[in-house]
């Protein structure tokens, strides 16, 4: 037909291509970046009701996006096992749920390079958060919102093996507990609970040799197949992964029908083109991203995808690994080299046993102990290749990256695979840069109410970290305890390797409170240090349970330092007295970079000030941290102006229930220039010929 050859000159021409690219572009920025949304919703909005689009329940928390007058996320801490029990039955998709609490707006990252949550939420056109006080519920059915409830429902209720289901069916990753999770990230094999192109693909195939073993005509069994997968991209909630891997499906049978005879890499751009048409902020979700980068990929080199099983395996993952390995290392810094063969073994696992397992399971619930043992193979493959784990950092890069990357990409393609030695060139220039840099460099890190900072010397020739900060847990039943947990020091491993340090030569204890150790032991426990210093007297029960995980790594640690030799640099102890009281045994650490001076103050009270006062000719000092959060315990009138600091740096949480910092220390401070993380964020100075140069990272 002549329309449908024209149509298809049409979408294969460079013209086309070209335009629609430029068209597409456009489209993105004007409706992603120079317009920009805000909630409708008043600040001092108390109730909202809204439609339960998502929800899960981890221990005493419950998330739940609400769609109403506009899309919000909200929080509920449940009292009671009873109440917990209430919710689980009754919470259901499509509910209408009335709520009562506080109206806010998420902070940005406040530790640069890290999970910015403020604009995860807005491209996904959540523009408030509820921290919710009160809940009721009540339901209306709908045919598919109880299809849906019917599916979650009987996953909860086939066991251990639930979390999986969980992942493999409906795409949820929540319920796999942290450590396992951790480890699927660490050997890069995430993908795989994803529900993407491999889902869609294993799901098609069985449905398509299920029509053929009943004699169903293609074309008929092809309808059912759209079907299915429009009723699957419903029930997973039009994630874009899914999306895409159906729509490609769906978009090659028309182009067969219609005798298109489009080239699959087209088909695949119509797709994308569409899905940003559709929703222009697709392009910020990495799930997006990964999917169409190696699909395209994988297209891109069908051809070369020969050769039996495992070596067609190989070549799949490492395509994929080539076109995802910018998105990865932009996103997170760190990428384990092995991931390429580490698929050769897990991802058999999954896609020819357990995932037809688990669907399985869930029509035949009796297989439960089966997909569980199944299961514990998995784990303990993942957890075991992790420790032959070969992880590639690399410091956070630049548009100039990936354009360079992918233009390499593009040789390997046109010319040849010795191309490739690009691509090691760029990642090892990178590599290479904090190497370069001769400033160093000082950083407060907002971790709320506690403290922590980290000193980069110059050319990275070292790494020092004071303090890691802390959050206070308190006793909770069984039923309250979170399979998600958040520690605050993984955000600082993850800025850390933004840098492209990849091991501390020494990690200061100022003293045992919480609030500046409580993070210490899941530091050591997921990042290289060489040796702790702790403070003077007793070790309390933290810092004992600290020094176990320490033997356990064979890290060494030590007492009454005195000074502390790290590249050029000298770092000056100078509490020597044992107080008897854990504030005042704060470790008080003096240092001078390239003409600047340091003081941080722990949380050391007024004693130890006069006493330091007393012993010590302390010049004039550039940056002081600002001793105990604040507290007019500390940072006495006597000290300030026998020190005069320039800059002093208040390490504070917002909204804090102690009052910090107090009226009294900031009026002392009052000649200073005075920087607080609450306020500013993450504080970091840059010390250039004897000049600093202040950033902050602002809420």
């Amino acid at each position: 037909m002549p329309f449908l050859q024209t149509l298809r000159i049409i979408l294969q021409s460079k013209i086309f291509v070209t335009i629609s690219l430029i068209f597409i572009v456009f489209y993105i920025l004007v409706f992603t970046q120079f317009i920009t949304y805000e909630s409708k919703l008043d600040e001092n909005t108390t109730e909202f009701r809204g439609e339960v689009l998502s929800y899960n329940i981890d221990g005493n928390k419950l998330s739940m996006t609400l769609q109403g007058e506009e899309k919000i996320q909200a929080t509920y801490y449940i009292d009671t096992l009873e109440e917990k029990e209430y919710l689980e039955e009754n919470m259901l998709i499509g509910a209408t749920v009335d709520i009562k609490g506080i109206i806010s707006s998420a902070y940005n990252n406040t530790i640069p390079n890290t999970f910015n949550y403020k604009e995860y939420l807005y491209n996904n056109q959540i523009y408030v958060t509820f921290s919710v006080s009160e809940i009721n519920i009540s339901y209306k059915a709908s045919f598919l919102n109880d299809i849906k409830n019917a599916f979650i429902k009987r996953i909860q209720g086939l066991g251990d093996s639930s979390a999986y289901l969980y992942a493999f069916i409906l795409g949820e990753t929540d319920y796999i507990t942290r450590d396992v999770y951790q480890d699927y990230q660490m050997n890069g094999t995430t993908h795989l609970f994803a529900v993407s192109g491999m889902h869609i693909g294993i799901l098609t195939m069985l449905l398509t040799k299920l029509f053929q073993k009943f004699h169903i005509k293609e074309s008929i069994g092809n309808i059912f197949i759209v079907l299915f997968l429009f009723f699957y991209m419903f029930l997973i909630g039009f994630t874009p992964s899914v999306v895409r891997g159906s729509l490609l499906y769906i978009f090659l049978l028309i182009n067969k029908k219609l005798d298109l005879r489009l080239k699959t890499v087209y088909v695949l751009y119509l797709i994308f083109l569409l899905l940003i048409l559709i929703n222009p902020f697709y392009i910020y979700n990495l799930g997006f991203i990964y999917s169409f980068l190696t699909s395209f990929g994988l297209i891109l080199f069908s051809k070369k995808i020969t050769g039996n099983y495992f070596m067609k395996l190989f070549k799949v993952s490492a395509i994929a690994f080539l076109f995802s390995f910018p998105v990865t290392i932009y996103n997170f810094y760190e990428v384990n080299i092995l991931t390429i063969l580490n698929n050769l073994i897990i991802v058999p696992l999954v896609s020819s046993i357990l995932f037809p397992l688990t669907l399985l399971t869930f029509l035949f619930p009796f297989l439960d102990g089966i997909l569980c043992l199944g299961i514990n193979i998995l784990e303990f493959l993942s957890h075991f290749l992790n420790l032959f784990a070969v992880n590639l950092v690399v410091p956070k890069i630049g548009i100039i990256f990936i354009l360079i990357y992918y233009a390499a990409v593009f040789l390997i393609y046109k010319i040849g695979i010795k191309y490739l030695v690009i691509i090691f060139l760029l990642v090892i220039i990178y590599k290479i840069m904090p190497y370069m840099d001769s400033n160093a460099y000082v950083y407060f890190l907002d971790i709320g109410q506690g403290d922590s900072a980290v000193i980069i010397g110059s050319n990275a020739s070292y790494a020092l970290m004071i303090d890691t900060g802390g959050k206070v847990s308190f006793t909770s039943e069984e039923w309250e305890e979170r399979s998600k947990t958040y520690n605050l020091s993984t955000n600082t491993i993850t800025f850390l390797k933004s840098l492209g340090i990849t091991r501390l030569d020494a990690l200061i204890c100022s003293h045992g409170d919480y609030d500046h150790i409580g993070e210490a032991i899941n530091l050591v426990n997921n990042f290289p240090v060489d040796k702790v210093i702790f403070n003077n007297g007793e070790y309390n029960d933290l810092e004992l349970e600290l020094i176990e995980v320490l033997n356990e790594h064979d890290i060494s640690y030590e007492q009454n330092t005195s000074a502390l030799q790290l590249g050029n640099n000298t770092f000056y102890f100078l509490n020597e007295e044992d107080y008897g009281e854990e504030n005042n045994n704060s470790i008080v650490l003096y240092t001078v970079i390239d003409g600047i001076d340091l003081l941080f103050m722990g949380d050391a009270g007024v004693d130890v000030e006069k006493d330091i006062r007393e012993k010590y000719q302390i010049p004039n000092i550039d940056i002081l941290k600002v001793g105990h959060h604040g507290s007019n315990t500390s940072s006495s009138r006597d000290f300030i102006n026998h020190i005069h600091p320039l800059y002093s740096i208040i390490s504070v949480g917002r909204n804090n229930r102690y009052g910090h910092p107090h009226s009294e220390v900031i009026h002392n401070l009052a000649h200073s220039n005075i920087y607080r993380t609450d306020e500013d964020g993450t504080i970091g100075f840059k010390i250039k010929n004897n000049q600093l140069y202040i950033e902050t990272c602002n809420p």
